[in-house]
């Protein structure tokens, strides 16, 4: 009698997941989020929203610790002031740079882990060391422009912030880690309490830029790794997901 051949069952394949993608940011448009709605009694003027430059790549699982979301940026202006010009009354004008001081516009800065920026007028100061660097979105400043109706752009540097970015809501940072890489190593930050913008903005800028900058001020922060950060185009890694965290200010 002859019977069927047996035939050996064929082992399940393992499967084996793939390597995380170590491409420095995707380039993809960023997508058109719900801005947020105006407070209840104040309308607010509705201006056109700029495309954001940056954009966006999911660098790992998010978990807690991980800088877990990606985002192509420029350095747009670096600022680093031996002292405090914004000091008194904004009438009186602002406080002249000492005679022989560097100049307070650079092309990059140096940063040193829990001090803050070579040269700036917080470094080493314990009283500021969680709020030692200022970071901003410049769009804030183009916000202003828009929503005053100004036909001649404003300066960025008359905001005092020592960082101005574009690419991302800057704002959103708050409580966030971040850290951002010009091409000389990455510096990490911990973002903390929003920089509020003061009366001086009325002088600097425009009548009215005071009030148009509300929520839009930047964030203060403490570095928590040394190195260098120069104009142009750089990396941000941040803790939180900027495109999806909240509304668009812009």
């Amino acid at each position: 009698m002859t019977g069927a051949a047996a035939t050996t069952p064929t082992p399940p394949q393992r499967m084996v997941a793939a390597p995380p993608s170590t491409a420095p940011c995707a380039r993809r448009p960023r997508a058109n989020s719900a801005r947020r709605p105006p407070p209840v009694g104040k309308p607010r003027r509705e201006s056109p929203a700029p495309a954001y430059a940056g954009r966006v790549q999911q660098a790992g699982n998010g978990g807690d610790g991980e800088l877990a979301y990606c985002y192509e940026v420029e350095i747009v202006h670096l600022l680093a002031s031996p002292l405090h010009r914004y000091e008194g009354r904004p009438g009186d004008g602002p406080r002249p740079v000492p005679t022989g001081a560097p100049d307070e516009v650079r092309q990059s800065i140096q940063l040193r882990a829990h001090l803050g920026i070579v040269g700036d007028r917080h470094f080493g100061h314990a009283a500021h060391r969680s709020a030692s660097v200022t970071v901003m979105a410049v769009e804030s400043v183009e916000h202003v422009e828009r929503i005053l109706g100004l036909a001649e752009p404003l300066d960025p540097y008359a905001t005092r912030r020592n960082i101005l970015l574009r690419g991302v809501d800057v704002d959103l940072l708050k409580k966030a880690r971040f850290l951002l890489d010009s091409g000389q190593g990455a510096v990490e930050f911990q973002g903390h309490r929003p920089a509020n913008p003061c009366a001086w903005m009325d002088v600097m800028l425009a009548p009215g830029a005071h009030q148009a900058l509300r929520g839009r001020g930047g964030v203060r922060c403490e570095p928590l790794s040394s190195g260098t950060l120069a104009v142009g185009r750089a990396v941000l890694r941040s803790s939180i997901a900027l495109e999806t965290n909240g509304g668009v200010l812009f």
